[in-house]
């Protein structure tokens, strides 16, 4: 099969990323996505993760549980330590050979993947797609990365059209604290979720 793995802190999860799963499910005649929420990722501060991985498992089965092909992935979630991606996708390939992974990140962090914990071992274990506009300009500003990328580690690297988006996480959260409309941005039960649990100042959140 050819998976596609979604990975996130999911804090929390929204239109976007579903829309950007489905074109990536599309673009490449993807089999599955997996939707693997971040325990403990290692370039973002816990401090800055609102709600707990419970939660955020919880949210995200309820946004992908109406897609057949997509999956809820808890590896990542269930590790008590720190989860590099190197190591995540390294596991994925021994548990499943046969299959074919494909690791969806923003374009930008093209840019800073030589930072990231061993990135040749990475490369080795998974297709890269590139998410990014699909505009010339924007394209033509992350090719000359892509090709230094597979000219020295033998990346194997695609782009991955993807749609535009209005809000972040981040900016989901800000609206829900100060009473803001968000039904556009998430699905309508993960909001529903969010307001019963009083998430994100959305009321009394539950001890």
């Amino acid at each position: 099969m050819k998976i596609g793995i979604m990975g996130g802190t999911f804090d929390p999860i929204h239109n976007g990323h579903l829309h950007l799963a489905q074109t990536a499910l599309t673009q490449f005649d993807l089999d599955q996505i997996w939707f693997m929420p971040n325990g403990m990722p290692p370039h973002k501060k816990q401090s800055s993760i609102e709600s707990d991985i419970h939660e955020r498992i919880a949210m995200t089965q309820i946004a992908i549980k109406a897609n057949k092909q997509f999956y809820l992935q808890e590896y990542e979630a269930k590790r008590e330590k720190v989860s590099y991606s190197y190591k995540t996708m390294e596991h994925f390939r021994k548990m499943y050979p046969d299959d074919e992974f494909y690791f969806i990140i923003g374009a930008d962090s093209l840019f800073s993947i030589e930072t990231w914990k061993h990135p040749e071992r990475l490369f080795k274990a998974c297709i890269i797609l590139a998410a990014c506009r699909d505009e010339a300009a924007t394209k033509e500003s992350l090719n000359g990365q892509i090709q230094m990328l597979k000219g020295k580690y033998g990346a194997h690297i695609k782009f991955l059209a993807m749609p535009l988006e209005h809000v972040s996480s981040h900016e989901i959260r800000k609206l829900i604290e100060s009473g803001e409309p968000v039904s556009e941005y998430i699905p309508a039960e993960v909001e529903a979720y969010i307001r019963k649990e009083g998430l994100y100042g959305s009321g009394n959140r539950k001890n």
